[in-house]
């Protein structure tokens, strides 16, 4: 009996190496970019691919799996699955699998931008020696805004820099601080970093009255999800010159060569490659198979979505 959907035979081949005893190869229907390997009817647990990370694809392959019960994403945002998998049907997603590489490179981005790499590489490139003394995150006010998985290991890592992290979430706790307090928390910051998930209270959180509420010289670094960001009022103020950005995710995504975004100065900019390394393959096949391993055990399953995330 066919029983597991999966995005590819890469992650097949990984899942089998660390749990060969789930015995997938004689119940598994690979679905990626081409049509399913073999007949959805009988598929109860579903690793999307990537292609059906947008509501319209989620809900065709959804309607085409009758006996569906769990659907366990790759990714930590589960915004475009929100409304289309529906209970009894469990939603679950890969918090932890991104931890690392999304810290990682939300403190990369950090330190690119105040240690100036962008303007030393196109020096490099013009063959010119331009020595000049740069800012540093040692001793920077730092505000988090998102104190999940991924908050929470950059916070150690700016610690290890010396630098200052303030939590922020939803919810306050011992050293968190509620998000009631993040208006009066923006003016005090030298960065502020957004990784907070895609929901109906983020989606436009960081407005154009936001961004005033940032100091001078601020640096804005958004790893959480474009819409979270009004880019128009983003875009003013990197053309003003009074604030700084780096991110890894825009709205509209992917950004369109026309936009204005592309050509705004003090902007460090990559195309949504925060989780995108080497280390994740093996990170999501561990979760996926113990997953299933909890699912064929009738265990309560890890990650399972409750309201928006």
């Amino acid at each position: 009996m066919i029983s597991i959907c999966l995005p590819s035979s890469t992650l097949l081949d990984r899942i089998d190496a660390v749990s060969p005893s789930l015995g997938l190869r004689e119940r598994t229907v690979l679905w990626d970019a081409e049509e399913p390997s073999g007949d959805l009817a009988e598929v109860r647990f579903w690793v999307p691919a990537f292609l059906h990370a947008n509501p319209e694809a989620a809900a065709r392959a959804v309607a085409a799996m009758p006996e569906l019960q769990v659907v366990q994403t790759q990714s930590a945002g589960v915004d475009n699955f929100i409304g289309v998998v529906r209970p009894p049907v469990q939603l679950c997603d890969a918090r932890g699998v991104h931890g690392s590489s999304t810290s990682e490179w939300a403190l990369t981005a950090i330190l690119s931008v105040l240690r100036e790499f962008p303007r030393f590489e196109r020096a490099q490139h013009e063959r010119r020696w331009d020595y000049a003394v740069t800012d540093e995150l040692a001793g920077k006010s730092v505000l988090i805004v998102g104190a999940g998985d991924v908050g929470r290991q950059l916070e150690r890592r700016l610690r290890a820099c010396e630098a200052n992290p303030v939590l922020v979430a939803r919810t306050a706790r011992d050293d968190v601080r509620g998000l009631e307090e993040l208006a009066d928390l923006l003016p005090s910051a030298d960065v502020v970093v957004l990784i907070v998930p895609k929901t109906s209270q983020t989606v436009g959180m960081v407005d154009a009255a936001f961004l005033a509420r940032m100091r001078d010289g601020a640096l804005l670094v958004n790893a959480a999800r474009g819409p979270v960001v009004v880019t128009d009022a983003l875009v003013a103020e990197l053309e003003s010159g009074r604030l700084r950005a780096a991110v890894d995710v825009t709205d509209p995504e992917p950004l369109p060569a026309s936009h204005p975004l592309w050509s705004a100065p003090n902007l460090l900019l990559t195309p949504h490659v925060g989780g995108s390394v080497l280390g994740f393959g093996n990170r999501v096949a561990a979760l996926v198979a113990e997953q299933i391993r909890r699912f064929d055990a009738g265990e309560p399953l890890e990650n399972v979505v409750t309201g928006e995330y």
